[in-house]
């Protein structure tokens, strides 16, 4: 009498078996696959081609415990039964590297793992095939729970692989519930990241070629996925190696695509590009025009344009992807976004168009063109894009110093703006403002002149007396500077009080590096006569003298000249006396 066996390979092709046979068959299998992938774990010889045949056992096992209880045909008998014979052979060898008996020689042993090797490769494409015709379907509930907190990672490895194994074989139903889990997994614990992209053969590889799905709902969860793996500077490279550029940017530019999934796309591509190797993938699968279209239009979400621009800066810090930026156009969206309503997308807009402006290689309408945008935030912005704008008009103007850019900045209202803003700004807008204008004056005799003529000096020395120390500080040292213009010190000695305000601040005997600045500035305004007169009948002499004997080197300076001129009095009354 033939065996059941027997009876089983003599049956024709094709013919329905008995369902509960198979499914017994299969998890006899998968009682003799489990054990048979632990022990590999200690094999010491051939290490790397164990983890290889390792890796294709684990997914022979998600792929059998994935099958739902359906019929099948006798062909997935016939491959279950050499499934059977060649876990024995993997057993068989596995049991002969534990004790390291190499019957036959080493060569014969690696030459017999190989062969393994391949039949597990056939083993899986034929059970792909299987799953693809509908002769295998899956279980509609996810079998493998997520293990619990504190888990071996050999559970969680078998994890992760059985939810991969879904999402490859899967419908789109399953494949959402399997992606959907993963999602979980990974938000869970960096260990799963790790595993999906280190572990698992093709684990990436399986997200990311479900990015360009026709199921929306499975792009998002695919999205999804990939942001989370992005998140891991350790991971990123096997996104990168997976192709996800491509299909990221083809997201962004997909008119069905939900808002959520370029949102995730956005995002992973912004994470990406924190290395400057990934910037010219994303340029060359014409990420570039792509990203400006979603900073320039007004229907995406503030999330999606903030992740947009995060990529671009990125992108901005290569050379020639920055000057093909601006040849498409950044500047005209930066300049918009700059001028937007939210806070977030003006600072960045400004950012950005400070990026691209402070290039040797830009053109004086480029820069004239940002200029006039970043003074217009000054009207219409909030503090922090104020605060923004003043940073970016000092740092533009800084990079290209020329006579025609200082000149362009007077006649764009800058300076009047800036004034407005020192007298009912918040205190960081304040600060800004004074650095700005301390800087650009020291660049320029045109920019400190044109100060005094729209009105700085009254205002500088009002703030000389405010709560802020470093708001005092800034003002003492930019009035310092701007009295260097003999218009600006007449100007300042034209009002009596300020002179006496100045010398009052002297107070050797507060702490104070104010005094440094106003002491410059003495320096220069005793050069005048009347100015040495009135300093020499204020009551506040005393101060300088004071500063003069710690060691205060223009205190000293100031009470030097007071003195020459007190002795040549002197010897002139003398001689009109005598």
């Amino acid at each position: 009498m033939k065996s059941d066996m027997a009876q089983e390979e003599d049956e024709p092709s094709g013919a329905v078996l008995d369902q509960p046979q198979e499914i017994s068959f299969r998890r006899a299998l998968l009682d003799r696959i489990s054990p048979l992938i632990s022990s590999t774990y200690t094999l010491r010889p051939f290490p790397s081609k164990w983890q290889v045949i390792r890796h294709k056992l684990e997914q022979l096992r998600s792929y059998l415990a994935a099958a739902g209880d359906s019929p099948s045909d006798s062909q997935l008998m016939e491959l279950l039964q050499s499934v059977t014979y060649t876990a024995a052979e993997a057993q068989a060898l596995a049991s002969r590297c534990a004790d390291e008996s190499y019957t036959g020689g080493k060569l014969l042993l690696r030459s017999n793992l190989d062969v393994v090797s391949a039949k597990l490769d056939f083993h899986l494409k034929r059970l792909e095939e299987f799953y693809a015709a509908g002769i295998l379907t899956l279980a509609r509930a996810i079998v493998v729970s997520r293990p619990p907190a504190g888990a071996s990672r050999e559970d969680m490895r078998f994890y992760v692989k059985d939810l991969v194994s879904r999402v490859k074989i899967g419908d789109s139903q399953l494949r959402l519930r399997a992606l959907g889990a993963l999602n979980e997994a990974l938000l869970e614990d960096e260990k799963y990241a790790r595993i999906l992209s280190m572990e698992v053969a093709n684990g990436v590889a399986s997200l990311v070629t479900l990015l360009e799905s026709e199921s929306r709902d499975v792009q998002e969860e695919a999205a999804r996925a990939v942001d989370s793996v992005a998140r891991f500077d350790s991971h990123k490279a096997a996104l990168v190696t997976a192709g996800a550029v491509a299909p990221l940017i083809r997201l962004l530019e997909k008119p069905g695509t939900s808002m959520e999934a370029k949102e995730r796309a956005a995002r992973a591509l912004k994470k990406l590009t924190e290395n400057s190797d990934n910037a010219w993938s994303v340029s060359a699968h014409g990420g570039v025009p792509t990203l400006l279209s979603i900073c320039s239009e007004e229907s995406g979400t503030s999330e999606l344009v903030h992740a947009a621009c995060g990529v671009l800066r990125s992108l901005s810090g290569v050379e020639e992807i920055k000057r093909y930026m601006v040849e498409k156009g950044a500047v005209v969206v930066f300049v918009k976004l700059a001028g937007a309503r939210e806070e977030a997308a003006q600072v960045q807009g400004i950012e950005l168009l400070l990026r691209v402006a402070c290039d040797d290689e830009q053109s004086t309408a480029v820069r004239e063109g940002v200029l006039r945008a970043l003074v217009r935030v000054l009207d219409t912005g909030s503090p922090k894009a104020k605060e923004m704008a003043l940073r970016a008009i000092e740092n533009l103007c800084a990079a290209s110093p020329s006579v025609a850019m200082l000149d362009h900045l007077v006649v764009s209202g800058f300076l009047d703006r800036a004034l407005l803003l020192l007298r009912g700004g918040e205190v960081c807008v304040q600060e800004a403002v004074l650095k700005a204008v301390s800087r650009l004056g020291g660049m320029s005799e045109v920019v400190k002149k044109a100060m005094g003529d729209s009105g700085f000096i009254p205002e500088l020395v009002r703030l000389l007396e405010v709560r802020s120390l470093q708001v005092r500080e800034m003002a003492a040292e930019t009035l310092a500077g701007m009295i260097s213009v003999h218009k600006n010190r007449k100007r300042f000695v034209k009002e009596e009080e300020n002179l006496n305000r100045l010398l009052r601040l002297l107070n050797p005997e507060e702490k104070s590096a104010t005094k440094k600045f106003l002491v410059a500035a003495l320096v220069i305004l005793t050069d005048s006569t009347s100015v040495r007169r009135r300093i020499a009948a204020s009551g506040y002499i005393n101060h300088l003298e004071k500063l003069a004997e710690t060691d205060v080197t223009d205190a000293k300076k100031v009470i030097k000249k007071l003195s020459s001129a007190n002795r040549f009095r002197s010897l002139l009354t003398g001689i009109w006396n005598s």
